[in-house]
């Protein structure tokens, strides 16, 4: 079912039972809801992260919820109801035009998995789009890395979002490790699903991009790991703290890559994965893996310039950090 795998759409819709993990998750979020965002957050952009097991509900008509009205409302939020910088780019919050480097992992996936399943191009434009429009704003050519955040003037003629509430009108210029590979991670998953999907050569050209700006930011990301093997939590400023968590997503997304479009130029970066995975699997685990099992040090999930004891996403990277290596 993964949208690695050239086979993930198959003729008829698999079981919905074989997917109880997941659609049990998403069910219960989508009987909870109080809006019309899968989970009610000052974020546009974090609820839509769901979205994927929201459609597969709805696909495999697993019992239990409203995936399709639910799926519907969250992307008509997004696409009508959230405010959108000049030139388009949806912004990552409700409030005011702020983009985040997190927003790639979290809305382009759904817009291109909604895009293939309802044979909508569209959206599956939209998703690349909005991928390009980010990049725009974010990348730095110098260093071949994302910064995390930037304000961009709102599009007067769309949702005016809440000008008064001037929490989120802040910039964050660093190089956020976590936000690179949220950066990545998010445009393999719009690669993947492209590419194993029955638009592939319509989109080649989009395909090409997206290779290459994976790519770039595993060149800036290699060129600034540690001889420890673990990322700082901003890439270049030591004294921001290491971070295994992010450490983990950008080794996940270096071994998803070769298996994906199997570049020819990964020598270096698969280089830089091993030695992180390595690190983090140091005395059998028991370095960076407390007696619980938590990935350690992390950064705070909720508190990005400061380092937390527990990340629930610093494990879901670690997981797929040591299934992408196998696979690998």
């Amino acid at each position: 079912m993964s949208v690695f795998s050239s086979s993930y759409l198959t003729p008829t819709p698999p079981s919905a039972q074989t997917l109880n993990p997941v659609l049990d998750i998403a069910r219960q979020v989508i009987n909870t809801r109080s809006s019309k965002q899968f989970v009610q957050d000052g974020s546009a952009g974090d609820p839509a992260s769901i979205g994927v097991g929201v459609l597969l509900g709805n696909w495999t008509r697993a019992p239990g919820a409203n995936w399709d009205t639910a799926a519907e409302d969250q992307l008509s939020l997004l696409l009508n109801a959230t405010p959108r910088s000049v030139d388009g780019a949806i912004s990552h919050r409700t409030e005011s035009v702020q983009l985040w480097s997190d927003f790639v992992y979290m809305v382009p996936p759904f817009l291109a998995y909604y895009g293939v399943l309802t044979s909508n191009k569209t959206l599956i434009s939209a998703s690349y789009d909005q991928i390009k429009l980010y990049r725009n704003y974010l990348y730095d050519s110098s260093s071949h890395l994302w910064r995390h955040i930037t304000t961009a003037p709102i599009d007067s003629t769309g949702p005016p979002g809440d000008p008064s509430n001037t929490a989120f009108s802040f910039n964050d210029t660093g190089y956020w490790s976590t936000g690179n590979g949220w950066a990545a991670a998010g445009m393999l998953r719009v690669l993947g699903t492209i590419k194993n999907s029955p638009y592939s050569k319509q989109f080649s050209h989009e395909q090409d991009d997206l290779q290459d700006w994976i790519s770039d930011i595993h060149n800036g990301m290699t060129a600034q790991l540690p001889d420890s093997g673990l990322f700082y939590n901003y890439v270049n400023d030591p004294t921001t703290g290491t971070d295994a968590a992010s450490t983990a997503l950008f080794a996940a997304t270096v071994y998803r890559a070769v298996t994906l479009y199997s570049p020819d130029h990964y020598g270096n970066y698969v280089d830089a994965a091993e030695k992180a995975r390595q690190a983090l699997y140091a005395n059998n685990g028991t370095v960076h893996f407390d007696s619980e099992g938590w990935l350690q040090p992390v950064v705070n999930p909720n508190s990005f310039h400061e380092m937390g004891k527990e990340s629930p996403e610093g494990q879901a990277f670690a997981l797929q950090m040591d299934n992408n290596w196998k696979q690998w």
